[in-house]
């Protein structure tokens, strides 16, 4: 069984404090790179939505559709003025 000593917590203090760094280092140089390409592949997510809505949207419906809703008179138009 190994005894606790100020030597080994320094020794161990020391290790943790390489590995932080380390990591940061390492964050630092892949971060950014792993940011874009996030980034990216999400830009190319929306773009293919974009497509296919705009795809679905301009072919026409098939079967019959009642034209009357269409045309169908909600209310009058009124024209307002400004009055100062």
């Amino acid at each position: 069984m190994q005894e606790a000593s100020f030597s080994n917590l320094i020794e161990d203090i020391f290790v943790i404090l390489i590995i932080y760094y380390v990591i940061k280092f390492l964050a630092r140089l892949f971060l950014p790179v792993l940011a874009k390409k996030v980034v990216e592949k999400a830009g190319e997510q929306f773009r293919q939505q974009q497509e296919q809505q705009q795809q679905t949207n301009s072919t026409p419906p098939t079967g019959k559709r009642d034209i009357s809703h269409e045309t169908k008179k909600v209310g009058d138009y009124i024209d307002y003025e400004e009055v100062e």
